[in-house]
């Protein structure tokens, strides 16, 4: 009978003493050339490969210490629970509040994610908006990326009564969940109007600026403050049955012959 002749606890000893190791390590850890054999061993353990440097760092589920956000970093060699960079760059998009930019995503974890994004794209996994010359990294599903849209512009700029609202940093996140409830409440024409009254608020180039701000065309926001000047507003598909005043009944004119009776 055929003994075995490498074991996976010269794995694990070796991972549990320096916390990651290289392919080469772990090949001079079980006495062998072979990186099939290698991952024959790896395959007996709970183990993780490094989101950065390539991938070329293993370590044990056991030995990594993940944070809240379910990341983990040794000697500045960075490992996720998600696994690959590309699955750890999907998950924080689609979760992701505001959705990312290249450089917000490269600062959160701390390796450049540009590839991978673009790989996400290519593939249907994630989807992108141009934002002021940069690509915004959102959901792929609509109702995620629209509520991501509207709080990424919500960050930017938000005009009210007062003037603009604080950027996001300082924002409440009362107001800012307000902002994003209530936008995400409107229908199309109320959209579009409230649109025009805020463009109006703003005066002079408003409506170019509240339409990037919304990610409404020009002529969207524009035809809402036309409406709203010229009171151009269908108010009878607005209010609830019944709401407003009573028409009015005309009386028909008696004729000349009816009157002599």
């Amino acid at each position: 009978m055929r003994t075995e002749a490498f074991s996976a606890q010269a794995l694990v000893k070796l991972l549990r003493n320096q916390k990651i190791a290289t392919m080469a390590q772990l090949r001079n850890a079980l006495g062998t050339r072979a990186e099939r054999t290698v991952f024959r061993k790896l395959a007996e353990l709970a183990y993780r490969t490094s989101y950065s440097h390539r991938g070329r760092y293993y370590t044990l589920d056991d030995v990594a210490d993940f944070d809240d956000r379910g990341l983990w970093s040794f000697r500045e060699i960075w490992f996720s629970i998600r696994g690959t960079l590309v699955s750890t760059a999907e998950a924080w998009v689609q979760g992701a509040e505001a959705g990312y930019f290249v450089d917000e995503l490269d600062h959160a974890l701390h390796v450049a994610t540009k590839d991978a994004l673009r790989h996400l794209v290519r593939d249907g996994r994630l989807t992108r908006e141009k934002l002021r010359a940069q690509y915004l990294y959102c959901s792929v599903d609509p109702a995620v990326k629209r509520q991501q849209l509207v709080a990424r512009r919500a960050r930017a700029a938000a005009p009210h009564l007062g003037g603009r609202l604080p950027e996001a940093e300082v924002l409440p996140d009362e107001l800012k969940a307000a902002i994003i409830l209530f936008f995400g409440l409107l229908d199309e024409k109320q959209r579009r109007l409230y649109a025009g009254l805020e463009s109006l608020k703003m005066g002079h180039g408003g409506h170019r600026e509240i339409a990037d701000l919304f990610g409404l065309d020009v002529g969207t926001v524009a035809r809402g403050r036309r409406e709203l000047l010229q009171r151009d507003v269908e108010l009878g598909r607005i209010r609830r049955p019944g709401a407003g005043r009573k028409p009015v009944e005309k009386k028909r004119p008696r004729s000349s012959r009816e009157s002599k009776r």
